[in-house]
């Protein structure tokens, strides 16, 4: 993961990435599991998300949002983030590509 400088602010990433047909089945369970782990012990990782290409199920995007620069150093130092790098990246078809935003707008408040 890029390290960021603005200790104190939001950090705010998306990680992308395909995996081999084969191995579709094996990283949906470690998704599950990795996603579990930081629901329930990373405090400082606001939000989590996995998204899978509807087209082309083999796609994945990760949305992550860090409280802070300390929040998205636990979580890229954690034993956790080494057993599921461990088992994704193998089975990926090109190198994990992580891209850093910066928040602009949401319409989160709105009701659908």
């Amino acid at each position: 993961m890029a390290a960021a400088n603005n200790e104190g602010q939001e950090i705010r990433q998306l990680a992308r990435y395909q995996v081999r047909p084969e191995s579709l089945e094996k990283c949906l369970v470690a998704i599950h599991e990795f996603v579990s782990y930081v629901t329930a012990n990373e405090a400082g990782t606001i939000q989590y998300e996995v998204w899978q290409e509807q087209e082309v199920p083999t796609r994945f995007v990760h949305m992550f949002l860090f409280r802070d620069a300390a929040a998205q150093r636990i979580h890229s130092e954690s034993a956790a983030v080494k057993k599921f790098s461990s088992i994704l990246y193998p089975e990926c078809l090109a190198p994990v590509e992580f891209i850093d935003y910066q928040y602009v707008v949401s319409n989160s408040g709105r009701g659908l």
